[in-house]
């Protein structure tokens, strides 16, 4: 089975009655263990400090995060009280997709069980997102010579507009979006390959979307390591998606993403990215999918 990542801090304590779906990090862990996809349990992450955050971060905003002395301002742009627990929530979520990415590259596959915070810009943290994880693994790897080249296929039904902006000056580390053109954000960072889709498309175009795109990207860029942010907000009943996917065609997705990475024996990392509604366990099992997915195809 493929190594996952999990650390208790990934769910954060949110004032009552929030609308971030928090106590899903949890349910999907147990999820995974019920389904046997952690057999020899879970990979305990250590959590990001001051200096891997600034690689991606301005280290001003890095340090009011840790002090819990975040800008009123920023802090609704973000969506979540910066807390203690926030803080160190974000920190560990950080920490874990390195984690996780460093074991993708050791075994082929592996994931976070958080993670995919790409609304994270250099400057400041917004839509629910602190620190861009992905961001941070990627360029701490780089500065390691783990690697010299990573695509990020971010498919949240957002566009990865942080994880654009952290990664502007990088050309060696690829950042392609496929999302819902008329979604959050509204004053989208361009990145390396935008796509933007329409409301309410459904499966069958979605992934001719994919089969028209991915196959030449990966093959032409080449990347040493692929991050996959395996959104589950691009699904019908949503919160915060306008696409119509179902779950035959979350789970269509991530196999054709993890298989795409198999066949060209390039290294993937999955993050979850986003996922929201008020059933927690539902949201849990659509999060598990991409989980399935590289059980199956590892």
């Amino acid at each position: 089975m493929p190594p996952i990542v999990f650390h208790p801090a990934y769910e954060a304590a949110l004032p009552a009655g929030h609308r971030f779906p928090m106590g899903k990090y949890g349910r999907l862990a147990e999820i995974l263990r019920a389904r046997g996809l952690a057999p020899d349990g879970f990979v305990t992450p250590e959590p990001a400090g001051a200096a891997l955050l600034s690689g991606a971060h301005e280290a001003a905003y890095v340090e009011a995060v840790l002090a819990f002395q975040v800008p009123r301002a920023v802090e609704r742009a973000i969506g979540l009280p910066v807390t203690e627990a926030v803080a160190a929530r974000s920190r560990a979520s950080a920490g874990g997709t390195l984690c996780a990415a460093r074991l993708a590259l050791e075994h082929g596959l592996a994931g976070s069980t958080a993670g995919g915070s790409h609304h994270a810009r250099r400057a400041g943290g917004a839509g629910f997102c602190v620190f861009n994880d992905v961001a941070v693994a990627a360029l701490a790897l780089r500065r390691e010579g783990r690697i010299a080249r990573a695509l990020v296929i971010d498919l949240d039904v957002h566009q990865g507009d942080g994880t654009a902006d952290c990664l502007a000056r990088e050309p060696d580390l690829f950042t392609l979006s496929i999302h819902c053109e008329r979604n959050y954000p509204y004053d989208k960072v361009p990145g390396d390959l935008d796509i933007g889709l329409p409301d309410g498309l459904g499966d069958a175009d979605y992934l001719a979307v994919l089969e028209a795109h991915l196959p030449a990207l990966v093959q032409g860029f080449d990347p040493d390591l692929i991050f996959y942010n395996a959104g589950v907000d691009s699904h019908r009943d949503d919160r915060l998606g306008r696409l119509r996917l179902s779950d035959a065609g979350l789970r269509a997705r991530d196999r054709y993403v993890v298989g795409l990475a198999r066949r060209r024996n390039i290294p993937l990392c999955t993050v979850i990215g986003g996922g929201y509604g008020s059933d927690v366990a539902v949201l849990a099992a659509r999060h598990a999918l991409v989980f399935e997915a590289m059980a199956a195809l590892a």
